[in-house]
């Protein structure tokens, strides 16, 4: 719990009428790009300027991290406050924000010591990411614990 940095012109317009947008309608967003509507009811956004703070109580530590990154990435937004519960303990994955030049390959190579782990890594990003080539410089993407 806690405070998240973003590059705040990388990203893409989620929020419609950027930081207007009204609570419900964020938090809809947000459940979209996390690809579970039913998280809308779940969780609390609120939009202040750059900073967009979640609250809430959500099944599992991964759905925590992507509605993290669901809602930093997006254009105009600097930083995530987050207060969201996790049901489960499960350990907290990393995150990397991607840098000119960077492939999901170089990153879990990085992350895991094994390139041929990125799809690990693309997973854990949908439905945020459409498509493993498809990623871009001040994203931040999660890293979760890798599992064999």
């Amino acid at each position: 719990m806690g405070f998240f940095d973003f590059v705040k012109n990388a990203g893409k317009s989620i929020f419609g009428s950027g930081a207007d947008a009204a609570e419900t309608d964020a938090a809809e967003a947000i459940a979209k790009e996390v690809g579970d509507p039913s998280l809308a009811d779940k969780i609390k956004v609120e939009v202040d300027g750059e900073t967009v703070k979640v609250t809430g109580d959500v099944p599992d530590q991964e759905t925590r991290e992507k509605i993290i990154v669901a809602a930093g990435n997006v254009e105009g937004i600097s930083k995530v406050d987050e207060s969201l519960k996790a049901a489960d303990d499960k350990p907290e994955g990393k995150f990397h924000t991607v840098a000119k030049g960077d492939t999901l390959w170089a990153i879990a190579e990085k992350a895991y010591g094994d390139g041929s782990k990125y799809m690990t890594i693309f997973e854990a990003n949908k439905p945020m990411l459409s498509h493993p080539d498809k990623i871009y410089p001040g994203q931040v993407l999660r890293i979760p614990m890798f599992v064999d």
